[in-house]
């Protein structure tokens, strides 16, 4: 079983929507969750967020995370947005650095490793930060899948 966690800052928009996807496409062999490194545990996910995942007829129901000890122990990869996200979280969590990656690093995809914060912004930006870390959540499931089967 791989588990995997998302973070981002403060768990209501990008992390809680990488992990209603991914558990939304209902692969054997992964678990997942998400946290804020700057969170407060219980708050609900963004309206567009929300609207987005609706849009894409992706299941919800969502609570805020705080990053915490017990996350870290229970996470195998730790996927971040950002580089700032995977510094904190190295500063924070020593230990954890081997298992984590920004997103976009862990996808192997070109360009600017972070996923842009939709926070504040439109429906739409929201929707364009939901197809980026789409497009990387699929280019990583194939090694997920592969390397649960050779476990």
């Amino acid at each position: 079983m791989n588990h995997i966690l998302f973070v981002c800052t403060g768990n209501t928009c990008r992390s809680a929507m990488a992990e209603a996807m991914l558990r939304n496409m209902n692969i054997s062999g992964i678990e997942v969750k998400s946290a804020g490194v700057y969170a407060e545990n219980g708050g609900n996910a963004s309206v567009n967020a929300m609207k987005v995942l609706d849009e894409y007829q992706i299941p919800h129901n969502h609570q805020s995370t705080k990053l915490n000890e017990e996350l870290i122990a229970w996470a195998d990869y730790i996927l971040t947005m950002t580089t700032g996200h995977k510094q904190a979280l190295a500063g924070r969590f020593p230990r954890a650095i081997e298992k984590t990656f920004t997103l976009k690093e862990f996808a192997e995809m070109d360009g600017h490793a972070d996923i842009a914060d939709p926070y504040g912004g439109s429906v739409e930006t929201y929707k364009k930060t939901f197809l980026q870390m789409k497009e990387a959540i699929e280019k990583i499931i194939p090694f997920l899948t592969e390397e649960e089967g050779g476990q």
